[in-house]
């Protein structure tokens, strides 16, 4: 669970410089202050954790709320296939270089102790 948030503090850091290149690029010319650099700690996404109302399961990586931990949506559905384990957790997997079902097959042989 801990490294599922840091990869989703790392993806969001992502997002926030790609949102940044299309301000700039939208605003041509223009003068305007540059964002300032999130911080290098995760009081940002602590804050947000905490400020989250949930009375079920709070997902550590969406802060989606939902019944049960194995229901947590993944982060990029549009580019990641989601995997239920039998421990009741969820695995993210992306999909980019994969053909059709090469993820899920890849799942399996690692279940099976093949991978």
């Amino acid at each position: 669970m801990r490294l599922l948030a840091v990869l989703f503090l790392a993806l969001a850091s992502v997002v926030s410089a790609q949102f940044g290149f299309f301000d700039h690029m939208f605003h041509g010319g223009q003068q305007h202050q540059q964002p300032q650099n999130v911080p290098s700690d995760s009081s940002n996404y602590r804050a947000q954790y905490s400020r989250a109302h949930c009375d079920k399961y709070l997902c550590p990586d969406t802060l989606a709320c939902v019944h049960f931990p194995h229901h947590c949506p993944c982060p990029w559905p549009a580019h990641e296939d989601k995997f239920e384990l039998a421990e009741g957790q969820r695995i993210c997997i992306s999909k980019g270089g994969f053909k059709a079902g090469e993820a899920a097959r890849k799942v399996e042989l690692a279940r099976k102790g093949l991978l």
